[in-house]
């Protein structure tokens, strides 16, 4: 066989392994029924976790489904079968569910736990192709996994099946998430390293600049005070306060390069004849993804931050949102 040849029988296999994966998934969707509900219903029942088995393949799936409902506010651990045997059983409680994954449903590392399982109390969940698996008929529920075929050319190598069983895995998920009223921010808290985290966790108060690198100064000040307070702060504006902080308008590079072309006298201006009223701002409670969204839809870089008593006590940049990774 060329090369050509081998290149177009790579593709023509790609495409084949897409479309009998596909039907696969398909096939799921017209055949799962009243037992995905109950099984929903009996996991949102439990007081522990559930606990997902599986071996080969199927154990692969189902590090991988264990790890997915965890994320997705249903606690859930992934045991080996044949670990179990060895002192992993401790693990179980009759608190939990055990998941049991196998497309045979007659793997032996399970079926030789079942005695022990049933004997503990905890309610046993099937997920295979075959209803009269000793596995299924063992179980208190069973979910059909079922695929016409495996997208392996020998129909031997697990393909379409373990697909069937992430996708099956995936729609528990989901169902759990919707009825537990599961939110971004909860997948924000068990996901704390990640960029939904940093958007959801990080506030303002996290990373703004405070104390002596909040550019500002009095209503009284003159125009090379403002200049050196901007100058020295960087961030291209200075607020402008009151007496007792209170926080009365704002200057930035803009406003000086269009009083600038005004030709005003710069020598005899004070700050706060020359400052703009009502500049927008933020809580140090507001996410710093809301304090973003701000800046991005008013066409500004930076934003005061105000405390709870109106008072200035931070400022906020987009070169801070960078490097908090939160933009």
């Amino acid at each position: 066989m060329t090369s050509h040849q081998r290149a177009a029988r790579a593709l023509q296999l790609a495409r084949e392994t897409f479309d009998i994966e596909a039907a696969a998934i398909a096939g799921l969707k017209t055949s799962v029924g009243d037992s995905f509900a109950q099984v929903v219903e009996m996991i949102l029942g439990i007081s522990g976790r559930v606990v997902v088995m599986g071996m080969g393949k199927s154990g692969h799936i189902g590090r991988k489904i264990a790890a997915t409902l965890a994320s997705t506010g249903t606690p859930s651990l992934f045991v080996h079968p044949a670990e179990a045997s060895h002192g992993d059983l401790g693990m179980i409680t009759a608190a939990d569910l055990v998941l049991m994954v196998s497309n045979s449903g007659e793997s032996q590392e399970i079926n030789a736990l079942l005695p022990v399982l049933k004997r503990l109390g905890a309610p046993l969940v099937a997920l295979t192709a075959h209803g009269g698996s000793t596995m299924a008929t063992h179980a208190d529920a069973w979910i059909s996994t079922a695929v016409a075929q495996e997208a392996c050319p020998l129909n031997l190598a697990p393909t379409a099946s373990t697909t069937a069983q992430l996708a099956m895995g995936d729609a528990l998920a989901v169902a759990l998430l919707d009825a537990r009223g599961f939110k971004a921010d909860d997948f924000a808290r068990s996901h704390p390293g990640g960029a939904l985290g940093r958007r959801l966790l990080t506030h303002v108060g996290d990373i703004m600049r405070s104390g002596a690198q909040v550019p500002q100064v009095g209503l009284d000040a003159s125009f090379s005070e403002l200049m050196r307070e901007m100058s020295a702060k960087g961030i291209g504006a200075s607020a402008v306060v009151d007496l007792e902080g209170q926080l009365c308008g704002i200057f930035t590079d803009g406003d000086l390069r269009r009083l600038v072309e005004t030709g005003v006298d710069l020598r005899s201006i004070r700050a706060g004849e020359v400052m703009r009223p009502k500049p927008f701002t933020v809580s140090p409670q507001a996410l710093a993804a809301e304090a973003a969204s701000l800046m991005e839809e008013r066409r500004i870089s930076s934003v005061l931050v105000l405390d709870a008593q109106g008072i200035l006590c931070g400022a906020l940049t987009s070169n801070d949102l960078l490097r908090a990774k939160v933009i």
